[in-house]
C-alpha cells in the first residue's frame, strides 16, 4: 500500500494534513496576490530603468565589454541611439568607456559596479526589508516550511523530461 503520510512518518518527516490540490490550488492563487501586493517594490515609475537602457545594461552584463557598434547591431538600434543611451548611463555613473586594446580610437562600454547594482536592483520584483521583516515574525520553523514548499512548487512546475502526450 502506498501511503505517503505512513511512508513520511518512516522517514522520520512530520506528517503534513493532507490537502487535496485543487484546494490547494485555490488558496494559493488567493494568497499569491495578497503576498505581491504585501512584497512588491515600491520605487515607482521615477527609479524604472527604460526598456533600451535595461537591454544596453544587460547585454553588457551577459557579454562583457562591448563598443557602441556592436552594442548596435546586437539591440538592431541606430549606432546614434545606443551612443546617446550610452551617454545618459554614463552620466549616472552606471557604465564607463575605456580605451579598446586592440584599437586605440574606439571606446569600449562597460558597467561600473553602481551599474551591476542598479540591473540587479531593477531585475528585482519584491522589497527585500519588506520580505525580511515578515519573516522575523515567522518562527524559524515556519519559514523554513513556507521556503521549502515554495522551492518545492517551482521544482514541481518546471518540467525535468518530455511531458507524455
Amino acid at each position: 500500500m502506498n501511503d505517503p503520510v505512513a511512508s513520511e512518518a518512516r522517514h522520520g518527516e512530520a506528517a503534513a494534513p493532507a490537502v487535496d490540490a485543487g484546494a490547494a490550488a485555490a488558496r494559493f492563487c488567493v494568497a499569491f496576490p495578497a503576498a505581491y501586493l504585501a512584497f512588491h517594490r515600491r520605487d515607482g515609475k521615477r527609479d524604472e530603468l527604460s526598456g533600451a537602457s535595461r537591454a544596453v545594461l544587460t547585454h553588457l552584463a551577459q557579454a562583457g565589454p562591448s563598443n557602441v557598434g556592436e552594442l548596435a547591431d546586437h539591440l538592431d538600434r541606430a549606432q546614434s541611439v545606443v551612443s546617446e543611451i550610452a551617454t545618459q548611463l554614463e552620466g549616472h555613473g552606471l557604465l564607463e568607456r575605456e580605451p579598446d586594446p586592440a584599437d586605440r580610437r574606439r571606446h569600449l562600454l562597460w558597467l561600473t559596479e553602481a551599474g551591476v547594482g542598479r540591473l540587479s536592483r531593477d531585475r528585482q520584483v519584491l522589497e527585500p526589508q519588506l520580505v525580511e521583516a515578515a519573516m522575523r515574525a515567522l518562527p524559524p520553523a515556519a519559514r523554513a516550511a513556507l521556503l521549502d514548499g515554495l522551492e518545492a512548487l517551482v521544482r514541481a512546475a518546471t518540467p525535468t523530461s518530455p511531458q507524455p502526450d
